[in-house]
């Protein structure tokens, strides 16, 4: 059996299902093929960010910080709630509440779109066919004027670290735990294992993060990842750097932790672990040996800045691909692949997308850091500006932080924006318009923000390369 399409996408993650939408826009006959199951063995789309990745997480994160204010930070308002407690069970409930309606809003955009969901997997073979597997039924061969690949990625396991049971676990253990652990490890200081050791944190857990590199955060600005690790030790969190894991054992219900560091071998004992070390991309039995398609040498599928491979008429986009495995790029790369296969003219700026911690503070930049454009021996100027000199900062009693600004000097050209403090993933939004349309700081120092607002604080770091914030008091002497 054999049916034939205009657009055979495989993956329905972000990357993927946007693919499908925009080529269903612009006119074309597509297909979605997708395996992922829930946990309760139901076909779900949206992929790792809808299903067990940005969008669960960042509900335990509101529901935990909100656990967190009501224990003491509301009292400087006025405010009394007495004795809180913590329902997990309900907690739990509320995410997975969140999940079901993003991956049935994904089904029924899918669906009003004239979408085919296959369910079941994709394999590309030679001559630009896609061999579909129901996950019932037997296999067919689709026929295809183009292929997306956009299988994502999935968590790293490591060899002294193997999953298991509820006890040893990667991101998506972590977000189904049934009780707070008393001591939870992290393997890992990346933004999975900051966002998730902070949630169990909040609600009582004692919490140690392994990293082995000696730097936290090290693709941040030093001075926002400095500020960053300070406010997350003081919330509790025990953060130690190089320190390398090197084995872990697991008796009556307790995992042992073996590592070392600057002082030798250690041994710590908790009774969760989750292992979150990075991502691989997903590429197994995606595509034949005589596709045409081939991996680059990190085991990336190879595409250029088109996210075109080798094969004409296969694209491959998200985190299969070059670049960070973020997942508003691969939503704008499907975008941009489907506007190409319909002969329209799509490109992104690579060097313009935003990435967010979402601790708190939270932590975002976008651009070049100042030790890159240092590195580069380029001239530059940076401004500064902190929140707690901000009035609506003050106001909501959120004043940790600051916003850095790396710019050129001789074309005045913001190269950098790097924020640590509230509402960072929404402020650093103007930071990649201003990128992304090539502004100076003056560009921005001539613009009126509103007041009070917390972009303002954005505004004054703009001002401050040059000497001229208002409101601060060490400000830069002007020739």
């Amino acid at each position: 059996m054999s049916d034939s399409y205009d657009v055979v996408v495989i993956g329905g993650g972000p990357g993927g299902y946007a693919a499908a939408i925009k080529a269903a826009h612009l006119g074309q006959k597509v297909a979605c093929i997708d395996k992922y199951i829930n946990k309760n063995g139901q076909p779900a789309l949206g992929g790792t960010c809808a299903n067990v990745g940005c969008i669960p997480s960042k509900a335990l994160l509101d529901s935990t910080w909100k656990f967190h204010e009501a224990q003491g930070e509301l009292s400087i308002h006025g405010i009394d709630v007495g004795n809180v407690s913590m329902d997990v069970a309900q907690m739990i409930k509320r995410k997975d509440d969140i999940v079901a309606k993003q991956t049935g809003g994904v089904a029924m955009l899918l669906k009003a779109n004239g979408i085919t969901w296959l369910q079941g997997t994709g394999k590309l073979i030679a001559g630009k066919k896609v061999e579909f597997a129901p996950h019932e039924g037997d296999a067919q061969v689709l026929e295809a004027q183009s292929v997306i690949l956009a299988t994502g990625s999935s968590p790293i396991e490591l060899p002294m670290a193997k999953l298991q049971d509820d006890i040893i676990v990667d991101n998506t253990g972590a977000l189904e735990f049934t009780e707070v652990p008393k001591r939870l490890g992290v393997i890992g200081a990346g933004i999975i294992g900051l966002e998730l050791g902070s949630v169990w944190s909040r609600l009582g857990s004692e919490v140690v993060v392994l990293e082995a590199m000696d730097t936290f955060l090290p693709m941040v600005d030093k001075q926002v990842g400095k500020e960053a690790l300070k406010n997350l030790k003081k919330q509790g969190l025990d953060i130690r750097l190089s320190a390398r894991l090197t084995g872990t054992a697991v008796k009556d219900g307790v995992v042992s932790v073996e590592y070392t560091d600057a002082n030798g071998d250690q041994m710590m004992e908790v009774d969760k672990l989750i292992v979150a070390v990075g991502r691989r991309p997903i590429t197994e039995d995606l595509f034949s040996v005589d596709s045409g398609v081939n991996l680059d040498e990190r085991g990336f599928i190879f595409v250029n800045q088109s996210c075109a491979t080798d094969v004409p008429g296969v694209y491959a986009i998200g985190d299969i691909v070059r670049g960070p495995a973020l997942a508003h790029k691969a939503t704008e790369e499907g975008v941009m692949v489907a506007e190409l296969i319909a002969g329209h003219h799509a490109e992104i700026n690579y060097d313009c997308i935003p990435s967010v911690v979402y601790t708190h503070p939270e932590v975002s930049w976008v651009g070049l850091t100042e030790e890159q454009v240092k590195a580069q021996g380029d001239e530059y100027k940076t401004g500064m500006f902190a929140f707690m000199a901000n009035g609506r900062a003050v106001a909501a009693n959120e004043t940790t932080g600051f916003v850095k600004v790396v710019s050129d000097v001789a074309t005045d050209r913001v190269l950098g924006v790097h924020i640590v403090g509230p509402q960072a993933s929404e402020i650093i939004m103007q930071a990649v318009i201003a990128l992304e349309f090539g502004a100076s700081t003056e560009d921005l120092q001539l613009m009126v923000f509103a007041h009070p607002g917390l972009s303002e604080v954005l505004h004054e770091a703009m001002l401050d390369v040059d000497g001229k914030a208002i409101h601060s008091v060490k400000r830069k002497r002007r020739k």
